[in-house]
């Protein structure tokens, strides 16, 4: 590819990631050793046969992948290209038309590479010129099939886009079953766009137009997971999603297939036992869950849908462990696996219980996994660094943490993470820069402020730092930390009995050493050597004393004995 390769239509009616899957294609093509590090995201974004059909809107996929997946799938692409980039001989220039009529999707991968790649290397020609697309009209079926693909695929704008259009095309009156299937996935790609509001809205239109069974019990579930999930924290009422699910249970009882009869009931089921369990009723949410798996063991075939019976199993699990058995929650995972083994949820969960039993080594695998096959999934990058901290592989720790970033720069933990490595290996330059780039987004954030007070005291302005701190503790005034480098501040400053009075918020929040030692010094220094001893003595039975402070403590503790003779 050279200056005079092909421009790229970008236009969203050709669908989601147009222009740029094509570009993605044509490297694979001409790379394809690169293209087999990276084979998830080019299947997600760049697939070579057209995806699986779906045209029933009983036959939504089992798992639906979270919104901010496409954001993954950019960064994991960006690689791609900028692997490619790197073995060019000279500069190359990619045109993309049709910019600002782009699907989400195909914008949000030009943002990426814009922001990733060396412009003296490959340079990105974005233009909105070109005449407007105009395809041939499809009809409802076809409508409906890129409707099914897009939300089977985690493309919740295009699909909420098709959703919109099907439903211009048909009436619940000449046309129910196209309608209902275009106006529940519009529902669907709404809710996981955050807004459930007006999914809800939806499924109660549905209700006025058509009093069919199976329409109001798909309906009827879909609306107790809005008020059970999806709804804003302050909207979500337990009472009407058992009032709705009620509803569903009671119509899935009288289909007329009893296979479709024990498949329905079972997996509404379980929406009364995530109710059950988070309401702290655990032991009825397995009673339902075991019986569910039973009932539905016993109308399907050996290895029919892996999948369901992979998430009951998985419901099950979570259960366990919140009656605080995780050995069967554990066993129950590796079994969810073996059903389900590209799922990366799964993964993500068994790696947590493995880091929980000390099993580190295992845990760092499956978020491996799960990195593989998210792909590129955030949170998987963020555990794995605080693994690999804790190992003392503090270079991986700050290579995962930022992969975090660079897919998603709203990630709070990962940036504290990041900011705080940068002081412990002695870069306050690079700390500060990242703790201003987090407090650019939030600025408020307590842990953030924390850590540049931190900065500013170790730059010689306390009052700078003390400003911080005191704005850290208005946001979160159980921050150890921000009491703690306070009472630094003040005591260096001659302030000792604040910072005893800091001190003594510290030492009640925290049952780590340091704090005791901070304020056992600052007693002594006013004269308190009884209270200080005492301080000296509690921290040498601490938790975490290494060699050097345990030695500071003994001769601190020595020589306050000695005063009060």
């Amino acid at each position: 590819m050279s200056d005079g390769s092909p421009r790229y239509d970008c236009h969203r009616d050709l669908g989601p990631y147009a222009g740029v899957a094509d570009l993605l294609r044509r490297i694979a093509a001409d790379r394809p050793r690169l293209a087999a590090r990276h084979r998830v995201e080019l299947a997600a974004i760049a697939p070579q046969h057209a995806p699986g059909r779906r045209t029933a809107a009983d036959e939504a996929p089992i798992r639906f992948h979270p919104a901010r997946r496409t954001a993954a799938l950019a960064y994991g692409a960006t690689e791609f290209v900028a692997a490619w980039a790197d073995t060019l001989r000279r500069p190359v220039t990619l045109r993309f038309g049709h910019v600002g009529a782009a699907d989400e999707t195909t914008r949000e991968l030009l943002d990426t590479l814009a922001g990733r790649l060396d412009t003296d290397r490959v340079r990105l020609d974005l233009r909105d010129d070109g005449p407007a697309r105009a395809p041939a009209e499809p009809g409802p079926e076809a409508v409906r099939t890129v409707l099914g693909e897009s939300l089977a695929a985690g493309f919740y704008h295009h699909a909420a886009r098709t959703a919109r259009h099907g439903r211009t095309l048909v009436t619940p009156h000449d046309d129910l079953r196209h309608w209902w299937a275009f106006t529940t996935g519009l529902a669907t790609a709404l809710a996981a766009l955050d807004r459930a509001t007006e999914a809800l809205d939806l499924y109660h239109e549905t209700r006025t137009v058509t009093d069919d069974p199976k329409i109001t019990m798909s309906a009827a579930y879909a609306t107790a997971m809005l008020y059970a999930r999806h709804l804003p924290a302050d909207a979500q009422d337990p009472a009407r999603a058992r009032h709705w699910l009620a509803q569903a249970l009671r119509l899935a009882r009288t289909l007329p297939d009893p296979r479709q009869r024990v498949l329905s009931t079972v997996f509404y089921e379980q929406g009364v036992a995530l109710l059950d369990s988070r309401e702290g009723e655990p032991e009825r949410a397995l009673r339902l869950i075991d019986d569910g798996l039973s009932r539905l063991t016993a109308v399907l075939a050996p290895g029919e849908r892996p999948q369901d019976v992979a998430r009951l199993r998985h419901n099950r699990a979570q259960v366990h462990l919140a009656l605080g058995d995780p050995q069967r929650a554990l066993a129950e995972l590796d079994t969810v696996i073996g059903h389900d083994p590209d799922n990366c949820e799964y993964y993500v969960d068994r790696a947590a219980l493995h880091r929980a039993a000390g099993r580190h080594r295992a845990a760092i695998r499956d978020h491996g996994s799960a990195i593989r096959l998210g792909p590129h999934l955030p949170e998987a990058y963020y555990n794995r660094a605080v693994l690999y901290q804790e190992r003392g592989r503090t270079g991986r720790a700050r290579d995962d943490l930022g992969r975090v970033l660079a897919i998603d720069p709203g990630h709070l933990d990962a940036r504290i993470a990041l900011v705080n490595l940068h002081l412990e290996q002695g870069a306050p330059d690079a700390a500060e820069a990242g703790a201003r780039a987090g407090l650019a987004l939030a600025p408020d954030e307590p842990a953030l402020l924390c850590t540049l007070g931190l900065i500013r005291s170790e730059r010689g302005d306390p009052a700078g730092a003390e400003e911080l701190f005191s704005r850290a503790l208005a946001g979160d005034p159980e921050l150890v930390e921000a009491w703690t480098n306070r009472a630094t501040v003040r005591f260096d400053r001659g302030e000792v009995a604040a910072a005893v009075t800091d001190l003594d918020r510290a030492v009640a929040l925290s049952t780590a050493p340091v704090p005791r030692y901070n304020r056992g010094t600052a007693l002594a220094r006013l004269g308190r050597f009884d209270e200080a001893a005492r301080d000296f003595a509690d921290a040498l039975t601490r938790p975490g004393v290494d060699r050097s402070l345990r030695r500071e403590l003994r001769a601190e503790l020595a020589r306050c004995r000695r005063r009060t003779g």
